[in-house]
């Protein structure tokens, strides 16, 4: 019983050693998205705020940007 444990241990560990690394996934971009984009003359909805339009056009996209989350630790 004990040899089949130290096999059972023995084979966890080497399969944990050589099981391939995850790479992290590249963030999006805003060139990823594939928004609607308004032709010249055509009349548009001008919202401000966040609301539910029919409107199917995305005239503009504001602020997409990333940044490092920055917390403080306790003492």
């Amino acid at each position: 019983m004990w040899p089949q444990i130290f096999m059972f241990l023995l084979s966890m560990v080497v399969s944990y050693l050589t099981q391939p690394k995850q790479k992290a996934p590249k963030p999006a971009s805003l060139s990823d998205f594939d928004f609607p984009q308004s032709t010249e003359g055509t009349a548009q909805i001008v919202v401000f705020g966040d609301v539910w339009i029919k409107d199917w056009m995305v005239v503009g996209v504001g602020n997409f940007r990333t940044s490092k989350i920055k917390t403080k630790s306790g003492k």
